[in-house]
């Protein structure tokens, strides 16, 4: 799995250049220029670690405890639960406040993001009192 996601760490390098490269010979726009600055430097990154991944024993040893250690799942899947909620919320009362200052499109998309979350977490009800 891991010489998996070094080959699309590579393509990701690969496929942010073309978009720089591209951009400077006016083949596409300025944002497609942004999004292969970005591609390339998260690719970079994703290689460097698994290389480091690879060669370190310590750095591997750490990273496999790290992603398997039950205490971290659960941390970190209280976290979503967290960001979830804050985001519902603040989406909730943003768009009660664009409405109050007549932001007609602003508003729509709060509420569209609240009703999206809101079905998303319901079909994952279901899949997951399916499953379990």
């Amino acid at each position: 799995m891991r010489k998996v996601r070094l080959i699309v760490s590579i393509l990701e390098v690969v496929l942010g250049v073309a978009l720089i490269v591209c951009s400077r010979f006016n083949l596409v726009d300025e944002f497609w220029s942004g999004c292969g600055v970005s591609l390339t430097l998260v690719g970079a990154l994703f290689v460097f670690r698994n290389v480091k991944y690879h060669t370190n024993k310590n750095y591997r040893e750490e990273v496999d405890i790290k992603n398997n250690d039950e205490r971290n799942k659960y941390l970190s899947l209280k976290a979503w639960s967290w960001a979830g909620y804050l985001f519902v919320i603040i989406s909730a009362v943003g768009t009660i406040v664009f409405k109050l200052v007549g932001q007609e499109d602003l508003m729509m998309l709060c509420s569209g993001a609240v009703c999206l979350m809101v079905l998303l977490y319901w079909i994952s009800y279901i899949i997951v009192r399916k499953k379990y």
